[in-house]
């Protein structure tokens, strides 16, 4: 089968499109032929060595992605609740975008019918990170909330999840994503130097909490609005986490469960999860220097079989 791989770390021009056998599924697995692959950040951070993503050992060559939607060709052994030619969602670490992926029966949910394939394929780290990180502030009503990159597949659905939640959001993003922001009851503000004093401007109350999925800038803008450590959770900033004390909850917090509950939000458009674009995988570098470019709206998706 095919897949994108790599053999050396660097940049989108590692990576290329490999043959390997095709795995096969064990007691309590799943095989899934995979149909779309969802790009992220994270998977960028991998093949390229970054710091912040050294935790996660590589082998070589190494398969890349983790987000996948596709089709049930395999059931193994003890797999209940699954069955042949269901569609599902999930993540798999290094090995998502590929043709086929045998995965853990309990790491898939069933693909709402109301779901295109494009966001079933970009939807489980988006998910799982958006739900942990909106659900560790506890927010209500009570709450205004500073989210950065919005506008982003993690920012987007964390907005929208904390207004469900009764929260004023105050999102960062481009200006050429500012009226989509308002569409979904986001108040926006441009990031860049100034940000706290533009934040300050917006906000009809104080801020209490910063959903933080940029970087520095966004955490220091909290502190300087006055937001305790406590309640500031950056998925982009470790150092800040390490040194400063704000939490760093992310996708590890949350399971199928709870990609299943955001799954069915997108399918019904409770929640929006805007696809900026859909590229064969034979395109891969492609899609991650589109990712690289930043500006997004949402996900960018591979199309694999």
């Amino acid at each position: 089968m095919r897949r994108v791989q790599y053999e050396r770390q660097g940049g989108p021009e590692v990576l290329e499109i490999g043959e390997v056998d095709p795995p096969h599924a064990g007691p309590g697995e799943v095989r899934v032929q995979v149909r779309t692959a969802g790009l992220n950040p994270l998977d960028a951070k991998i093949f390229s060595g970054a710091p912040t993503a050294q935790k996660h050992e590589v082998y070589f060559p190494s398969g890349n992605g983790n987000d996948f939607a596709g089709v049930v060709d395999e059931v193994g052994s003890g797999v209940t609740g699954l069955r042949l030619g269901d569609v599902v969602l999930g993540g798999l670490l290094r090995q998502a975008q590929a043709e086929a992926v045998v995965v853990p029966a309990d790491r898939v949910v069933v693909k709402p019918d109301e779901l295109s394939l494009e966001q079933a394929g970009a939807l489980d780290i988006v998910a799982r990170t958006a739900w942990a990180s909106v659900a560790s502030l506890d927010l209500g009503v009570q709450d205004t909330v500073l989210v950065s990159a919005a506008a982003g597949g993690v920012g987007v659905v964390a907005a929208q999840l904390a207004r469900r939640a009764g929260a004023t959001v105050i999102g960062t993003a481009s200006e050429g994503n500012h009226e989509f922001l308002r569409s979904l009851g986001v108040i926006p503000v441009a990031y860049g130097p100034g940000v706290a004093e533009r934040v300050h401007a917006a906000a009809a109350t104080p801020v209490t909490a910063v959903l933080d999925n940029h970087g520095r800038e966004t955490v220091q803008a909290g502190l300087d609005l006055g937001v305790p450590t406590a309640r500031i959770n950056s998925i982009a900033d470790y150092a800040a986490v390490r040194d400063l004390g704000v939490a760093g909850v992310g996708a590890s917090r949350a399971g199928a469960s709870e990609l299943a509950v955001v799954a069915d939000l997108v399918g019904s458009a409770a929640v929006r999860l805007p696809v900026e674009a859909v590229y064969p995988i034979e395109r891969v570098q492609e899609a991650y220097r589109h990712l690289a470019s930043g500006h997004l709206r949402g996900k960018i998706v591979l199309a694999v079989g």
